[in-house]
């Protein structure tokens, strides 16, 4: 069959909770609006998007919210505001499949992760989700320790 293609990335920063606080949707892949310091305090490894979110404003455009990129230490006066809001880059038809997710089916816009691509440019990789419901984090909490007990017992036994 045909080849399948590697994606070359390095993974900057990941939200680990989302998967378990979130049921993940369909995901979308966004470009960044960063300024010259914030690319290199990206490039150190430093930034977190645990606690942030995006949406889909009035004006059709998406912003990135409560994502951390902490100050470039070489920046001097033309240094970032580490918490600031940061625009997403989207094509009009996902920003109108978003937005029409949040509003009628009460989805969350929540940030996966950020990326350099191939090509050096940074990437954040977005997804509709719903909310996780509590029995249903219960749930994936015994599976997990089902799974992970029934590897023990295969490997003491055989």
């Amino acid at each position: 069959m045909g080849q399948k293609t590697e994606t070359n990335y390095k993974v900057v920063a990941e939200n680990r909770k989302a998967r378990f606080h979130y049921e993940i949707g369909e995901t979308f892949d966004a470009g960044l609006a960063l300024t010259g310091t914030e690319v290199k305090s990206l490039r150190s490894g430093k930034a977190t998007i645990a606690e942030s979110y995006a949406h889909v404003d009035r004006k059709g455009e998406a912003w990135l919210v409560n994502a951390t990129i902490p100050e470039y230490l070489s920046g001097n006066r033309f240094n970032h505001e580490p918490k600031r809001l940061r625009k997403l880059l989207l094509k009009q038809r996902e920003l109108a499949k978003m937005a029409q997710a949040v509003e009628r089916e009460g989805m969350t816009i929540v940030p996966l992760r950020i990326y350099f691509n191939d090509r050096g440019r940074a990437k954040l990789q977005l997804a509709l989700a719903r909310g996780k419901k509590l029995h249903d984090k219960r749930e994936v909490e015994k599976k997990r320790d089902w799974s992970r007990e029934k590897g023990r017992l295969l490997r003491d036994k055989g």
